[in-house]
């Protein structure tokens, strides 16, 4: 890396409910491609834009899946950042706030086009363009609703496969007590069960 670029972080900011092969896939082919130094993956509460937060555990039990899915994996962090801001946590706060502490990083958030088709509706979204770089993974979505935004300097479409795992799927199968090697790290697997996670 030069060391006259600055460092480039990617936040990948979710609630992570539960983390699973989805989110450790995509975060190794961000560094893997190198397309960012370092990958900080960051535990939200609830999202402004879901009005329930009936399936959402603790903050503190997603945060401790998050570090037991990415122990090992180079070049990421795993950041309960959000867990001290204002609520509701809004991503613009969050990268100012990073921002503020990190002056000398290039950040880069990372979202999925389903997020992008709503991205208007996103506290100061166009702050979010101005300062900041915008990195958009495949994801099953209304495209076309995106389409214009796409075209925005600031925006650049990642090449990463789509990988089809949902957080809410993955827990209608721990309440049905269905397989879930394919989807989750064993490690987390593990905590789920010894937490009784979810099989409410």
């Amino acid at each position: 890396m030069s060391t006259n670029r600055r460092k480039r972080i990617g936040i990948y900011s979710g609630s992570f409910n539960p983390v699973h092969n989805g989110h450790i896939s995509l975060t190794k082919y961000l560094l893997d491609s190198d397309i960012v130094d370092d990958v900080w993956i960051v535990v939200s509460p609830l999202n402004p834009l879901k009005t329930t937060s009936d399936e959402l555990i603790a903050d503190e039990l997603r945060l401790q899946m998050a570090k037991i899915a990415f122990e090992g994996i180079r070049d990421t962090k795993v950041s309960d950042v959000e867990f001290c801001l204002p609520r509701p946590s809004y991503t613009i706060d969050t990268l100012n706030y990073l921002q503020k502490q990190y002056p000398d990083y290039h950040f880069f958030l990372l979202i999925g086009e389903d997020n992008m088709a709503v991205f208007d509706k996103w506290k100061d979204y166009k702050e979010i363009l101005r300062k900041y770089t915008v990195l958009v993974y495949p994801r099953h979505a209304d495209t076309n609703s995106s389409d214009n935004m796409l075209r925005h300097t600031n925006i650049h479409k990642i090449d990463a496969p789509y990988i089809d795992i949902s957080s809410t799927d993955i827990r209608h199968r721990i309440r049905q007590h269905l397989p879930l090697t394919d989807v989750l790290p064993k490690s987390v697997i593990d905590f789920i069960i010894s937490n009784k996670l979810y099989d409410n």
